[in-house]
């Protein structure tokens, strides 16, 4: 699609978007930071969903032409001229449209340059969650250092309506100085004692010595509740989850009953998903993406967790990172060197981690190194054993769900279970 076209489809959206917002007036919540804005979003969904008509950013359909195809429920016709047009059409006759629209829009906001939240400052939102910042963020490579990411994605908290409501995460240091305006609040979710909705005691639950999920026990004020999240591993899972919950005491909600919907909730594909693998081992399925604080928080899961046979860790490159690329990778190793058995590097950026790995000489002795996803999957195939647990991460664009794919129990279930299986990603070859 040309650049020129772009602009006038983006502008004709976004001005169909401001139509539908301004008629329907449905409550919009804002979700953005460096991590975790999927799945903060989801369960969000998932929570106000159980007593509310409410809609989500479907994939990541989180910028300037991703917003406004959510707010008009449309899908993204890709590179349909035809598409397009008729994504026009229908947007265009949506105020006239008998079916009802949302009474809550849950929205993804990403950034990738600077000046994307000026793009969408038009949505206005209720209520804006700030996820968290690392150090090192994706995308950092486009900005001049990894604060004018943060501040870039904080620009969000000047868009919120007058008496809205910022939801930051108490856990992380760059977030506690931000303030808000008078007639607007200012709530937290995180680990720390001071916030307003604070988790605690987190474990993995195990059947038959094998990982299933994980519990812990969320609070608000004197309120306390038991969440599950089956099939998943990972603490930094629990943050959606309390964000979530603080959502919900900011509309004054039932907490406790809110708590147990969120045990109903299920996690996108590619985000720390327990997968059955070849073999009798369990695959730990964290494909969607990859940054260096995500792949630390990967680890960190793996630090805890009861194993019969071998860690294997298999990582992909970490894209995007600019001049920090080649420290993270070897920071990276470092951690990876005493948590695994086995280390699988794929991409020529992972490759500086393998090197540090075996240059280590510590826990890790076994260390492969391939340059692309398909070409570790026969090895990998070779070496999984009964009870090994097998982490997979990489950034999009290494493709690592196809080592998954490869190396599941049940293959044909990747359609429903892995992230990319929809016709347009199984054509990028």
């Amino acid at each position: 699609m040309k650049e020129t076209v772009k602009k006038v489809i983006v502008a004709i959206l976004i001005w169909e978007a401001k139509r539908a917002v301004r008629k329907f007036k449905p409550k919009i919540i804002a979700v953005t930071g460096s991590v975790g804005k999927t799945g903060t979003k989801d369960a969000v969904y998932t929570i106000l969903s159980q007593t509310e008509h409410a809609r989500k950013s479907e994939k990541s359909f989180n910028s300037e032409i991703g917003v406004p195809l959510t707010v008009l429920g449309l899908p993204n016709a890709w590179s349909s001229t035809m598409g397009w047009i008729e994504n026009i059409g229908e947007g265009f006759i949506l105020p006239w449209r008998r079916s009802a629209y949302p009474d809550w829009l849950v929205l993804e906001i990403g950034v990738d340059r600077p000046g994307d939240i000026q793009r969408l400052s038009w949505l206005k939102p209720d209520v804006v969650i700030f996820t968290q910042f690392p150090d090192v963020p994706v995308h950092v490579e486009y900005f001049a250092s990894p604060d004018e990411v943060r501040k870039e994605k904080c620009k969000l908290k000047d868009t919120l309506k007058p008496e809205g409501t910022l939801i930051i995460n108490a856990d992380d240091s760059k977030m506690r100085s931000e303030e808000v305006r008078e007639g607007q609040h200012k709530l937290s979710y995180g680990f720390s004692e001071h916030a307003t909705v604070r988790g605690y005691d987190y474990t993995i639950m195990y059947e038959e010595g094998k990982p299933v999920g994980i519990s812990f026990t969320a609070q608000f004020q004197e309120k306390k509740a038991q969440v599950t999240l089956e099939g998943v591993l990972g603490r930094h899972h629990v943050y959606p989850l309390l964000a979530a919950l603080t959502v919900i005491i900011s509309e004054g909600k039932a907490f406790e009953k809110s708590a147990l919907d969120l045990s109903k909730h299920i996690l996108a594909p590619g985000r720390m998903r327990l997968i059955q693998g070849m073999k009798g081992s369990t695959i730990v399925d964290d494909t969607y993406n990859s940054s260096p604080v995500a792949v630390r928080a990967g680890l960190e899961a793996l630090t805890t967790l009861q194993v019969k046979g071998k860690k294997i860790v298999v990582l992909g490159d970490m894209l995007e990172l600019g001049d920090f690329s080649v420290q993270e990778h070897k920071t990276i190793g470092e951690l990876v060197a005493t948590e695994a058995d086995v280390f699988v590097a794929v991409g020529v950026r992972m490759l500086g981690a393998a090197e540090l790995v075996q240059a280590t000489k510590a826990r890790c002795t076994n260390v492969l190194a391939f340059k692309t996803s398909e070409e570790a999957i026969k090895t990998l195939q070779e070496i999984i054993g009964e009870g090994d647990v097998v982490f997979v991460k990489g950034s999009q664009g290494m493709r690592m769900e196809r080592i998954v794919e490869n190396i599941m129990l049940e293959s044909h279930s990747a359609i429903n279970l892995l992230v990319r299986q929809d016709s347009h990603w199984k054509n990028i070859k």
